[in-house]
């Protein structure tokens, strides 16, 4: 399992948990698709996802450490806020 995947699991306190997190209308996200994730897919968690699921544990978990093929910066996908001044 990717680590950060599953750090951003336990922040979240559990699968089930983050799966609530994530769901809204449009996506009827469950704990069975969190556990795919984990468990069969490369990539871990899709894409629309990363940036809902980093701001759900508070950005203790950034978009670049779940998927650093879409965010390759360390700052990328964090709020302005966040991002350190060069």
């Amino acid at each position: 399992m990717n680590e950060n995947l599953k750090r951003l699991i336990e922040l979240a306190d559990g699968q089930s948990a983050l799966a609530n997190a994530l769901r809204d209308e449009r996506n009827p996200i469950t704990q069975a698709h969190v556990w795919k994730w984990v468990n069969t897919t490369k990539l871990g968690i899709p894409a629309e996802f990363v940036i809902k699921a980093s701001e759900a544990v508070n950005w203790q978990v950034t978009p670049h450490e779940l998927r650093p093929d879409l965010y390759p910066h360390p700052q990328d996908g964090l709020p302005e806020h966040l991002r350190e001044v060069a």
